[in-house]
């Protein structure tokens, strides 16, 4: 069908991502910071079990590897008891995103120059000289300037703090906490494996994830914040609820605290496409990833640095094409229904959630 066929396109595409990463995982020495052990979907209710069946129904469709998790095998992993059923995907990576994006960062240098904490307060155009009619870019920062014919944009949501895309970008915030270490005698008392991650069969659910260095993590409550920033009362809200997830998942472990919390930034377009391309004379963007940051981003930004440097490789051209074939992002509804709607949606689908929250 054609809707299979849209799925095996994105589905290669993925890999592809999935696949460069790699490399530079070889590349760069990043294994420590990288775990090739899949992917988890797990149920908590019936509901879950019922999505996960549908789920693994569409991945027998398309030819797609899975195994089933009963009960037993799920605590054998997990240490807890709390999950009814669940499918592992092989193929996926789990990896410490921070160390990970740092590893990548030491490796290009010193080939590259990197300048953290220089927020960018102008785009301006420069002409290159009295001869010359082309205009280059000069990005002007609170510590100094960078000048350049072209400019990559791959900011996200931050687009929009750009001047490009007003009102068309949903800024949503995602909240985790982590635990401190466990001791030797608390990683014994939980069992399970030293590492795994679970990703809820609903969406709006707990994403849990252990740490092979003896740390869990703890990842739900979702706010639409079109000022993009989330509040210290959010922040708030949401541990209170990473805690009570962590209990009704870990009884054992009562003595456990989270030693950090945070939140972070993602944003979705209401008609779920990216923003891809030239959109000024020098200025190309690869931005809102819809959610899915780790792949979407490694692989549009991949695309685009080919795209921006005119680099005609069969490997990404037809994909090129498939990324500047992509409609617009949609305006957004007027407020203040937009902002109504959205938290109110949020929030009927995290009451839905149930167990799986």
């Amino acid at each position: 069908s054609g809707e299979g066929n849209r799925d095996q396109r994105e589905i290669a595409m993925n890999r592809f991502a999935i696949n460069y990463a790699r490399e530079m995982i070889d590349e760069y020495g990043l294994h420590e910071h990288v775990s090739d052990i899949g992917k988890i979907n797990a149920a908590t209710s019936q509901s879950g079990i019922n999505a996960l069946k549908s789920y693994s129904s569409h991945l027998k469709n398309l030819g797609e590897p899975f195994t089933k998790l009963d009960k037993d095998e799920l605590k054998d992993i997990t240490g807890t008891d709390y999950y009814h059923g669940g499918i592992h995907t092989p193929g996926c990576l789990l990896f410490q995103p921070a160390a990970y994006i740092r590893g990548i960062a030491a490796g290009l240098l010193p080939g590259i120059q990197l300048y953290e904490n220089s927020p960018v307060i102008k785009i301006e155009n420069v002409k290159e000289g009295e001869a010359s009619k082309s205009d280059i870019k000069k990005v002007l920062t609170t510590k100094g300037s960078v000048t350049a014919k072209n400019i990559i944009l791959t900011v996200n949501g931050h687009l929009e703090s750009f001047g490009y895309y007003q009102k068309r970008f949903m800024h949503i915030f995602l909240y985790g906490s982590m635990t401190r270490e466990l001791t030797a005698s608390e990683q014994q008392t939980l069992g399970g494996h030293a590492e795994w991650g679970i990703t809820p069969a609903n969406p709006l659910g707990s994403t849990v994830r252990k740490m092979k260095q003896g740390r869990i993590v703890v990842r739900n409550h979702i706010t639409y914040n079109p000022e993009r920033a989330s509040s210290d009362a959010q922040l708030s809200t949401a541990g209170e609820k990473h805690d009570l997830a962590f209990q009704r998942r870990f009884p054992m472990l009562k003595d456990v605290e989270m030693e950090h919390r945070w939140s972070g930034h993602l944003c979705l377009s209401l008609n779920s496409v990216p923003v891809f391309g030239e959109i000024e004379n020098g200025i190309f963007a690869a931005c809102c990833q819809n959610g899915l940051g780790a792949v979407k981003g490694t692989l549009n930004g991949i695309l685009i640095a080919d795209y921006a440097l005119g680099i005609k490789d069969e490997k990404t051209q037809s994909m090129i094409e498939d990324a500047m074939a992509c409609k617009a992002p949609k305006k957004l509804y007027p407020e203040p229904f937009m902002s109504v709607g959205a938290k109110s949606r949020l929030w009927w689908g995290q009451i839905r959630a149930g167990r799986d929250l």
